[in-house]
């Protein structure tokens, strides 16, 4: 096993977080640029939002398949098929001369990054020593944080600054150095082992999961929180980019930095739980959301701002929580469990952008106000239920009397 603070250790961390963070900035460097298409295709707020939600409808669907061949052939040829087939789809974008091609390209796209989405975590855990994994896996998320804003940033900025084609075709030749530099630093797997066979287990072990209260429940609220939350910051492109305020991409863009105080509080999310539970971590995290939205309301850019940072730190901290009830919660099929949890998580981003632009397409911020305040209470009764079931289980599962 590799051991922390060793040489393989600070290459294959290295390695892991620059693929991360690539990948992250292939993900989400459409998203500012949402209110540009509008002009660009002269399409609805709902048309050129599959060009973003066909992307993490992908990964989600892929998430698993990608998850059940590495079983087979490995971790590391899935994430360097990923990697090596990232540029070549944002060149096929570069030249794409419609939306329907461009939208069909972003939902290959995240086919493609949901590749290394789904084992980079398994290569670690099979490859590095306990105390090592635990500092790795850290690294990995905040360089999955990183790349989501850089990406977002980079999109805004270099659209404004050299045109949409350009950007794609220099986020294309960025991918193909980064690779070059990630390939060597991804080290040759030394403790994996093939698992013919395996797709009627994995197949068991989903639909027990999807039987199991406890991680359903905490499932359907993390894809429930990912939906308002994405979605909002989109939403909040269309009305900043829109007259009066009439911000430009590049901006726009810097909205994004919100996400940093998601950054911290999912940090203190571990602390919280060592003195309290996860149902009023949950409950807590959702009032401070219901802020954000609030305040949000008054509808200036100094009041958006805040109200997405705000928004941003409550998100977190109930994505923090649930993602990390998952991992204690599942007694078998751990690593099939977070996948299923990825999945609902990126599908409620994806139906989240249909039903919360269409809600500010046709009625305004308040019928979006309205749409998250709907959702954010469904939240609160799967909470409950979640906490009711918890209960009635303890005696089974003595961990779970943290709902206490």
């Amino acid at each position: 096993m590799i051991a922390l603070h060793s040489q393989d250790y600070k290459k294959v961390t290295l390695g892991l977080g620059l693929g991360s963070f690539l990948v992250f900035c292939n993900l989400y460097y459409f998203q500012p640029l949402l209110p540009y298409f509008m002009v660009k295709f002269n399409a609805t707020e709902l048309q050129v939002n599959w060009l973003f939600s066909s992307t993490t409808l992908a990964v989600a669907i892929s998430l698993l398949p990608w998850a059940i061949l590495s079983e087979v052939i490995g971790r590391r040829p899935i994430m360097r098929c990923s990697l090596v087939l990232i540029p070549c789809i944002n060149f096929l974008m570069f030249i794409s001369p419609d939306l329907h091609t461009l939208i069909l390209l972003r939902a290959l796209l995240g086919i493609v990054l949901a590749g290394f989405i789904a084992v980079a975590v398994a290569y670690m855990a099979e490859e590095l020593a306990p105390p090592a994994l635990l500092i790795a896996v850290g690294g990995y998320i905040s360089a999955n944080t990183l790349g989501g804003i850089i990406g977002r940033i980079y999109g805004g900025v270099m659209t404004d600054a050299i045109g949409l084609q350009w950007t794609i075709l220099t986020m294309s030749l960025l991918s193909f150095i980064a690779l070059l530099i990630i390939f060597p630093l991804i080290l040759k797997q030394h403790h994996f082992i093939a698992q013919q066979g395996r797709l009627r287990t994995h197949g068991k072990q989903i639909l027990r999961h999807i039987k199991t209260p406890t991680l359903i429940l905490a499932m359907l609220i993390g894809g429930l929180n990912f939906a308002v939350f994405i979605n909002v910051f989109s939403v909040m492109g269309f009305k900043l980019s829109a007259a009066p305020i009439s911000l430009p991409a590049s901006l726009l863009s810097l909205m994004f930095l919100c996400y940093l105080s998601g950054t911290l509080s999912a940090r203190l999310s571990g602390r919280w739980m060592h003195s309290h539970s996860l149902f009023s971590g949950i409950l807590l995290g959702i009032s401070i959301s219901v802020l954000g939205l609030i305040i949000m309301s008054v509808q200036t850019i100094i009041a958006i701002m805040i109200g997405l940072l705000v928004l941003s730190a409550g998100a977190f901290f109930i994505h923090a929580l649930a993602y990390s009830h998952i991992g204690r919660s599942a007694t078998q099929g751990k690593s099939t469990a977070t996948a299923l949890y990825l999945v609902i998580y990126y599908s409620g981003g994806s139906v989240g952008g249909f039903i919360l632009i269409y809600c500010w397409q046709v009625g305004g911020w308040w019928a979006v106000l309205t749409a998250t305040g709907i959702i954010h209470t469904l939240m609160v009764a799967l909470v409950f239920a979640l906490r009711f079931v918890s209960r009635r289980t303890a005696h089974d599962a003595p961990s779970l009397t943290t709902f206490a």
